[in-house]
């Protein structure tokens, strides 16, 4: 296996910046995740890694090998991509025996490792089934098969599961995460969903534009984000604008309007009168049916209730400031359109400066 490093890697297509001075380690069995919306640049990256582009500036390092300008069979990477790829007049066998064969591996060992391979993405007994006539998500399998059965160094997924219902979705997931930790490939991944992203990844880059806006493991990015936009994309979060107006040891006072303010625990540095942004989480917002004697407790109404099967997700309301919270599906946590209270905990509270 390999680590790979992205050291000041861009790429411009014409006039178009589509990757901006990135920095990044993926590590040596490590699953690694590229996160963004659509057109933020993470396929592009992928496909500097496996070769198919060149990057404009900066360089490609598997270990200490510089692979910048490696043609893509020469760097010892296998690709799942979205559609798959597969070849629709072979059978499942030939499918994954297609990289062996290219790389004219003997025709015993050659059915040895596609056994092998089938068996560890449960397709055994399939071998002399044509591909057309599998579900999508035994093609997605097949697809993986023909990746790993080659024993690349760094395996790359280009959103592979983004053509399978949810169901099949969640349960496919599962099963490439279990294949990594077994095998201990190093794996990058490509998606646009932030729950394949926390779920699968051991870190996560989240890319916006072109740029990286921060690098962490699932827990640092969703409870730590680094900016708004990291909020934002990264679960939900209610954000306020506020401006400092007292700082005590670790503890901050922010006035998020006439008359409210916030006491924030935080290791932030602002200073008085100071703009900053408050990001704070859903679930981090919690409702009380009678005045409770702690901070940061204030009289609010409901708004909206929505049910959300095992949660409910209000949108509450605090003298005009909007506020969304969840709370989970029990007798005990409905609350009436009146007459209740929110508490926002002083240490759930992230301050982007």
């Amino acid at each position: 296996m390999a680590s790979v490093q992205l050291l000041n890697i861009g790429k411009t297509f014409n006039d178009v910046i589509a990757v901006n001075d990135v920095n990044l380690i993926v590590h040596d069995g490590e699953f690694f995740s590229l996160l963004g919306p659509s057109g933020c640049g993470k396929t592009t990256i992928l496909r500097m890694i496996a070769g198919f582009y060149v990057p404009t500036t900066g360089r490609i390092l598997f270990d200490d090998r510089d692979v910048s300008f490696l043609h893509p069979n020469k760097r010892n990477t296998a690709m799942v991509f979205q559609n798959y790829a597969l070849f629709p007049h072979m059978t499942v066998f030939e499918n994954v025996a297609f990289g062996l064969r290219a790389r004219k591996v003997p025709g015993l060992e050659q059915q040895e490792r596609v056994k092998k391979t089938l068996e560890l993405v449960d397709l055994s007994g399939l071998e002399n089934r044509h591909v057309t006539q599998l579900s999508g998500g035994q093609q997605q399998r097949v697809a993986l098969a023909r990746a790993i059965v080659i024993e690349p160094e760094i395996l790359l997924l280009d959103e592979p599961l983004s053509n399978l219902d949810a169901k099949l979705r969640r349960e496919t997931r599962e099963q490439i995460q279990k294949l990594q930790k077994k095998l201990k490939i190093t794996t990058i991944y490509v998606t646009h969903d932030q729950e394949e992203a926390l779920t699968l990844s051991d870190r996560v880059i989240l890319l916006n534009k072109g740029i990286s806006q921060q690098i962490g493991t699932p827990y640092e990015i969703y409870n730590h984000p680094a900016n708004a936009f990291v909020a934002k994309f990264i679960g939900r979060s209610n954000l306020l604008n506020g401006t400092v107006t007292q700082i005590e040891n670790n503890n901050i006072s922010v006035e998020i309007k006439q008359g409210i303010e916030l006491i924030i625990q935080t290791d932030s540095k602002p200073s008085i009168n100071q703009e900053v942004v408050l990001a704070i989480k859903p679930e981090s917002v919690i409702l009380h049916k009678d005045e409770i004697a702690k901070t940061n407790v204030f009289k609010c109404k409901i708004n909206t209730r929505h049910f959300n099967g095992y949660l409910i997700e209000y949108e509450i309301d605090v003298d005009g400031i909007t506020l969304n919270t969840v709370a989970l599906n029990d007798d005990e946590n409905t609350y009436e359109e009146k007459g209740i209270y929110v508490e926002i905990p002083i240490d759930r509270i992230n301050v982007i400066l």
